[in-house]
């Protein structure tokens, strides 16, 4: 997977969080951040990296992200691993 491709798949994980009802809450919890800190780090890869992390913690998360995407369920881990290198 390219670093291009895990970006765009974790800025898609990032929409698919900010239109979540329930998760959003958690997620910016976790974080400790509010809306905006998210919409001034989205392009940081660090976060990204963050919002990869925190989808794949749950496989319930997963399979409701990558349908809504049309993605292989392994695609989420192998775009966090590939924005670690």
């Amino acid at each position: 997977m390219t670093p291009e491709f895990a970006q765009t798949i974790a800025l898609q994980a990032l929409g698919w969080l900010a239109g979540n009802d329930e998760l959003f809450p958690i997620f910016l919890g976790s974080t400790g951040g509010s809306a905006d800190d998210l919409r001034a780090q989205a392009t940081d890869p660090a976060f990204q990296s963050s919002v990869l992390e925190f989808i794949t913690m749950d496989d319930a998360w997963v399979i409701a992200f990558c349908d809504a995407h049309d993605l292989k369920y392994d695609q989420p881990l192998r775009a966090l691993l590939a924005s670690k290198w």
